[in-house]
């Protein structure tokens, strides 16, 4: 058990010899994504050995992440990326976008049903600005005009110009507006708002990064109020909903209490956009969100591993472990060793790539491990399958990258080292 991080001689983001083994890393990841490729269009759900999972049907998350992730793929030059780009691009085109009302539908099904029940989630519409920028960056045919429509819908029917932060839910026809508000969708935007903004012209891209920094601003706040344990769950005014799904504390999507993995993603985001929109609140956030995840979900319940969820203590609610987790602490920990130089979150970055060597990379089947029980085997509770390679390969590049631009842009100018 490693419950500290283990000091290392030279940092490993430094060193060439560990950039390599990230390559190869970002290359393995993408053969075993690339089976999501649909001949009609879209990404598929994966399972454990990459093969689609036609259960689960097309989801416009998971087209919209292999999107964004081939078109990283095709910047980096690796042979067959454009292709998976393209069909992604195309089921985002075609088969996922309501030509009615306008948006993306949740999922298809297997049978070629839209999933109506299911409404318009901006969780979903963030991926897909986040798939049309990095894919308008990487030059694919059509990305332009996808990103235009794309922003145009978020713009109109998800991101609330008075909050200074979006919306969460419609019913599928846009009549009917959820009164629940989230910060996964909120976290999201952000990262789609920043890719946005680096694939638009100058004028539009201050104001992308501006809506950016005013929901940065409410995590900050949130951050501070909460001791670093930030609410997820809010109603019509952006109030705490601090005990949601309380009776349901796994839920995919809107897990009861805090959620480590989040405070470690919205770190890497702070500190990212404290790179483009300089502010020393946004960092000193970050770090904050840093150590309060590590505290309380790192081997929190004797052995290693992030737990998922903790209540408002931070004591263990769910103690199964996510594989995205373990890929945003290790690009957080990049990314604040970056910005700050200080030696612990390279220290942490080591120990996690440690524990994801040794428990996560599935050598025999390819890809990640994407869940594990609270004594590191292999689980399926929350997350059957292996959906997709977003998280994981994103771990591969952030330390390879500088803080800004963007993964596709920083690509496209040849910033990879």
């Amino acid at each position: 058990m490693t419950r500290r991080a283990t000091p290392v001689p030279v940092p490993w983001p430094a060193l060439p010899s560990h950039r390599a083994w990230l390559d190869a890393e970002t290359r393995r990841l993408l053969r075993f994504g690339a089976g999501a490729a649909l001949a009609g269009g879209g990404a598929a759900y994966l399972d454990e050995t990459g093969r689609p999972d036609a259960a689960h049907g097309v989801q416009t998350w998971i087209t919209a992440r292999t999107a964004h992730v081939y078109s990283l793929g095709h910047l980096l030059g690796v042979p067959g990326s454009a292709a998976v780009a393209d069909a992604a691009l195309a089921g985002l085109a075609g088969l996922l976008r309501d030509a009615v009302h306008g948006g993306w539908h949740h999922a298809v099904s297997a049978s070629g049903e839209p999933d109506v029940a299911a409404g318009k989630s901006c969780y979903d519409h963030a991926f897909v600005m986040l798939a049309a920028a990095s894919a308008t960056v990487a030059g694919r045919p059509g990305a332009r005009d996808l990103l235009s429509e794309a922003t145009d819908v978020y713009l109109h029917r998800f991101w609330d110009d008075a909050a200074g932060r979006p919306v969460d839910a419609w019913d599928s026809a846009f009549t009917a507006l959820d009164p629940y508000r989230g910060l996964n969708a909120t976290m999201h935007s952000v990262e789609a708002m920043l890719a946005v903004a680096d694939a638009s012209p100058p004028d539009e891209a201050a104001a992308w990064r501006a809506r950016a920094g005013r929901a940065a601003a409410f995590v900050v706040a949130l951050a501070d109020v909460h001791d670093a344990r930030l609410p997820e769950h809010f109603g019509p005014d952006w109030s705490p909903d601090l005990d949601l799904n309380r009776d349901r504390p796994a839920d995919p999507f809107k897990p009861y209490g805090a959620t480590p993995g989040h405070g470690l993603e919205w770190a890497r985001l702070l500190v990212h956009l404290d790179a483009v929109a300089p502010d020393t609140r946004l960092t000193a956030a970050a770090v904050a969100l840093f150590d309060r995840a590590v505290a309380d979900g790192w081997a929190a319940d004797g052995a290693d591993g992030f737990v998922y969820t903790t209540d408002w203590s931070g004591a263990p609610v769910v103690r199964t472990r996510m594989h995205w987790v373990v890929a945003e602490a290790i690009a957080a920990a990049s990314a604040l060793f970056a910005r700050t130089g200080e030696a612990r979150f390279a220290d942490w970055y080591a120990t996690w790539w440690d524990y994801a060597d040794r428990f996560l990379l599935d050598r025999e089947r390819g890809s990640w491990v994407h869940e594990l029980d609270q004594a590191n085997r292999a689980a399926s509770s929350v997350w059957p399958g292996k959906p997709d390679v977003y998280h994981a390969l994103q771990a591969t590049l952030i330390p390879r990258l500088p803080l800004a631009p963007t993964l596709a842009r920083a690509l496209r100018e040849g910033a990879l080292r």
